[in-house]
C-alpha cells in the first residue's frame, strides 16, 4: 500500500522546493499534477524522471481512481501548478478518497501565496480568513465582500489580472478604504508589493499583468460599515465611476444596487453628469 504525498511546490521562484520535498518526488512511483508542462520544468530543474500525469479540476472526476490504483501498487506525489494542493487548486477530494480508503496522507509543506503574503503584510494578521478566489460576477462578488466587512479578520484573497480593478471598486464599495497590501508575482522576477489603502491601489494598478494575492485589514471595532445609516451619494458614485470608464448601464446599475435609487433616476443624473462634462 503506497501513500500519497500532498507536496507544496514554487510559486514562481524554483529554488524555494525543499529539500524533503524533491527527495518525496524523486522517490515516489507517479506524480498527479495539475498542469504537466509545468512539473516537467520543475523536474528537469531537479534531475528529476519521475513519471508524471495530469490531474486537475476537469479530469478530476475521471482520474481519481487511476490515481488510487497507482496508490495500491506505490507511493504517489500530488502538486498543483504552484503553492500548495487544495487551496484553491485540485486535490482535497483525492486526499478525502485516498484517505477513506485507508491510504496514509502525508502533507510535504512549503511554499504558499497565502502565507508568503501574509508575512510580508505588515497588517494586524494574527487572524485572518481567507477568500480565495471571489465570484467572477460582480452582484456575487459584492454579497460575498458584504458578508464579511463586519469581521475583525485580515482578509487574503486570490485574483486574476484581469479582475483585479473590479475587485478593488467592489471592496471600495463594500468595505470602504481600508488599508490594503496587493502582492504581485511574489517570489518572480517582477515581484512588487504595494502598501495603501484599496483607493489608492485602485489609481496605482492602472494596467494590472500577473498573479495577485491581496491582504486586507479587517473591521476595526466601533467603524462604521460602507453603506451603513446613510447610503452613498449616486451623482458623487455616477461621477467616480464615469472616471474610471463604466458604461452607462453598467455605472446605472452598480449605483441602483449601491443606493437604492431607482435606475430611471440614475439615468437622467448620468445624462446630466455628461451635459456638465
Amino acid at each position: 500500500m503506497g501513500t500519497l504525498y500532498v507536496v507544496a511546490t514554487p510559486i514562481g521562484n524554483l529554488e524555494d522546493l525543499t529539500f524533503r520535498a524533491v527527495n518525496v518526488l524523486r522517490s515516489v512511483g507517479l506524480i498527479a499534477a495539475e498542469d504537466t508542462r509545468t512539473a516537467r520544468k520543475l523536474l528537469g530543474r531537479y534531475g528529476l524522471a519521475t513519471p508524471v500525469t495530469s490531474y486537475h479540476a476537469r479530469n478530476a472526476r475521471g482520474k481519481l481512481q487511476a490515481v488510487l490504483a497507482a496508490l495500491a501498487e506505490h507511493d504517489v506525489a500530488l502538486i498543483s501548478e504552484a503553492g500548495t494542493p487544495g487551496l484553491s487548486d485540485p486535490g482535497s477530494e483525492l486526499a478525502a478518497e485516498a484517505a477513506r480508503c485507508g491510504f496514509p496522507v502525508v502533507t510535504v509543506p512549503g511554499p504558499s501565496a497565502v502565507t508568503a503574503a501574509l508575512a510580508v503584510a505588515g497588517l494586524p494578521v494574527q487572524r485572518f480568513l481567507f477568500l480565495g478566489f471571489l465570484p467572477a460576477k460582480s452582484g456575487e462578488r459584492r454579497r460575498a465582500l458584504q458578508g464579511v466587512a463586519a469581521l475583525p479578520f485580515a482578509l487574503v484573497l486570490l485574483e486574476a489580472p484581469h479582475r483585479v480593478r473590479e475587485t478593488l471598486r467592489d471592496m471600495l464599495d463594500c468595505l470602504g478604504d481600508r488599508r490594503v497590501v496587493v502582492c504581485r508575482e511574489l517570489t518572480k522576477v517582477h515581484e512588487e508589493v504595494f502598501r495603501g489603502t484599496v483607493g489608492t491601489a485602485l489609481e496605482h494598478f492602472t494596467v494590472p499583468r500577473g498573479e495577485f494575492t491581496l491582504v486586507v485589514e479587517g473591521a476595526v471595532e466601533g467603524s462604521q460599515r460602507p453603506g451603513e445609516n446613510a447610503a452613498p451619494d449616486p451623482r458623487a458614485l455616477l461621477s467616480r465611476l464615469r472616471t474610471q470608464g463604466a458604461s452607462a448601464r453598467d455605472a446605472v446599475a452598480e449605483a441602483a444596487r449601491a443606493t437604492g435609487v431607482r435606475r430611471k433616476k440614475l439615468y437622467r443624473m448620468w445624462l446630466e453628469g455628461a451635459n456638465e462634462r
